[in-house]
């Protein structure tokens, strides 16, 4: 086991005055399942760039082992999948170097010189004359992916071809199949339903060596032990997984709200005392003056007495302002939100009666069926490429090809959050005209998610992909609708606003239909589930 230290780091960006980190100091073990947790936009990419070499900086950070990054950037996207793989694993080659090795030992008759290394990686020593032709690493990269419930056919098709789903189980396999390594994983569960994001949350109990950045509580739970997390102040490690963590903050930001309370009472009582100190120290003081003084060095030392007393009260005022200057540094503020929810005069919304789609000509979803009346949060679910956005898209209007029938009442206001930010850019203001949205309303919405008023000035395609979805949340918030179509509104977003999203959902009780794949939000939001298949 070896550890990562940062030591004294600071950093800004060239086109930014404010440091991003400010004489941060940490260590962690290279062993540790980290989850690392902060708010979008507080500098969790960042920081990943940072521990990969990416930017110059002050302070240290160093480390024993390699570090690697998901996702990474695959060149050749028409390769082969397992050649991505071989090339891929940085071994590979020592691998084939050492089979060289085997081979000529074993030719030689001194077979028994084979280095401990190669015995470990190849199995056993039968094994390693049988691989001359990449037979074991074959067997290797197939043993790896059989966990993450793989087809091993895609191994043979070009990498293009394969859904986003299967490249996030690719990479990372590729990447745990490498030796001496500390990977950096950041956001892998962005193109996994939930079904996918379970089996990889097993995968990830299996191993060791990660910081992980991810929003999905559950998933966190399932697969970490240890929690990094950037704070408004400071960046802390603490052991545990999403839940002890959430609960051990929660117990501290009470204790330091409960603190600076009594404090701040603390304050106004010792200035009052102070006060009341200093004015017996004058008037004592005055006595000393005129015939009627009997004992003028007396009256003199019971003054500087009391202007002890009252120094004495002033230093503990002092000290207690001090004190209450070091709380709630890391106090998140999370405003509470609105949504400007329409009544309908009409219960029933929309019916859908054996709706089938297609994609081309190739039959996607079949059978689909659901009533959704006012106050109706229907979940929908199933894996990718089932149909989900699709549906979405029917209900919203657009030409899309299916058979079967559905009814949306007339009249009916939507408002809707795609699952795509891509095409977000410009200014906000500008964003705002072009939706005919109250631009107070939508900044306003935007600063209750936690946006400074100097991410107003900034191009939106400069925005964090957490940031980019809260604009399409803030519209979705600031337009009024009667029914709210959300497909995947969580990507991205942080864990302090997705707990912000639900308590605004369960205190509105819009009429909504919704895709979503963190666990947690779908079970206390849903109150209906429809699977496709």
């Amino acid at each position: 086991m070896s550890q990562i230290i940062v030591n004294d780091l600071t950093f800004s960006y060239d086109s930014i005055y404010d440091n991003i980190f400010e004489h941060v100091s940490f260590q962690i073990d290279t062993d540790w399942k980290l989850g690392f947790i902060g708010r979008n936009g507080r500098g969790k990419t960042t920081f990943l760039q940072l521990l990969l070499g990416k930017y110059d900086y002050k302070g240290s950070i160093t480390a024993s082992v390699s570090i690697d990054y998901f996702p990474f950037e695959v060149i050749d996207l028409n390769a082969d999948t397992i050649t991505i793989i071989k090339n891929t694993i940085a071994p590979y080659a020592e691998w084939e170097k050492e089979m060289e090795t085997c081979l000529t030992l074993q030719e030689s008759q001194n077979s028994k010189s084979v280095s401990e290394e190669a015995l470990e990686r190849f199995g056993k020593i039968q094994d390693l004359y049988q691989a001359h032709d990449g037979y074991i690493i074959d067997e290797l990269i197939e043993k790896e992916l059989s966990k993450l419930y793989v087809d091993l056919s895609v191994l043979s098709r070009p990498f293009s071809t394969l859904s986003f789903g299967e490249r996030t189980k690719i990479m990372l396999a590729a990447l745990f199949l490498k030796k001496n390594n500390f990977l950096l994983i950041d956001e892998p569960t962005n193109h996994l339903d939930m079904e996918g994001r379970e089996t990889l949350a097993n995968y990830l109990q299996t191993k060791k060596g990660f910081l992980l950045v991810s929003h999905d509580r559950s998933f966190l739970d399932q697969c970490i032990d240890h929690v990094l997390s950037i704070n408004r102040a400071n960046i802390e490690v603490q052991k545990g997984n999403y839940s002890s963590w959430k609960q051990n903050k929660e117990q501290q930001d009470n204790y330091e709200l409960e603190k600076n309370e009594q404090l701040k009472k603390d304050i106004t009582s010792l200035e009052e005392a102070a006060k009341r100190a200093m004015g017996w120290s004058d008037q004592v003081e005055a006595s000393k003056i005129g015939t009627h003084a009997a004992d003028r060095g007396a009256i003199g030392h019971k003054a500087a007495k009391m202007m002890k007393r009252a120094k004495s009260i002033e230093n503990r005022k002092l000290d207690a302002i001090d004190e209450k200057k070091s709380l709630l540094k890391n106090i998140e503020q999370s405003d509470s939100l609105k949504m400007n929810v329409l009544l309908f005069p009409k219960d029933r919304f929309i019916e859908v009666e054996e709706v089938s789609l297609y994609y081309d000509d190739r039959e996607i979803a079949s059978h689909i069926d659901f009533i959704l009346n006012q106050g109706d949060r229907i979940n929908i679910r199933g894996k990718n490429g089932s149909g989900k956005s699709t549906l979405f898209k029917l209900l919203l209007g657009d030409e899309v090809k299916y058979t079967g029938r559905y009814k949306t009442a007339q009249g009916l206001v939507i408002s809707y959050v795609s699952q795509d930010t891509s095409y977000l850019k410009g200014n906000l203001k500008d964003f705002a005209v072009n939706y005919h949205l109250d631009e107070t309303i939508f900044k306003t919405v935007l600063r209750q998610m936690d946006f400074s008023r100097t991410q107003f000035e900034k191009d939106i395609k400069d925005f964090s992909g957490g940031q980019k979805k809260k604009v399409l949340l803030a519209k979705s918030l600031a337009e009024p609708a009667h029914l709210f179509l959300w497909d995947e509104p969580l990507n991205f977003i942080d864990v302090f606003s997705r707990v912000q999203i639900e308590d605004l959902i369960l205190k509105y009780q819009p009429t909504m239909i919704f895709v979503e794949h963190d666990k947690m939000f779908s079970e206390k939001i849903a109150t209906k589930t429809i699977i496709l298949s």
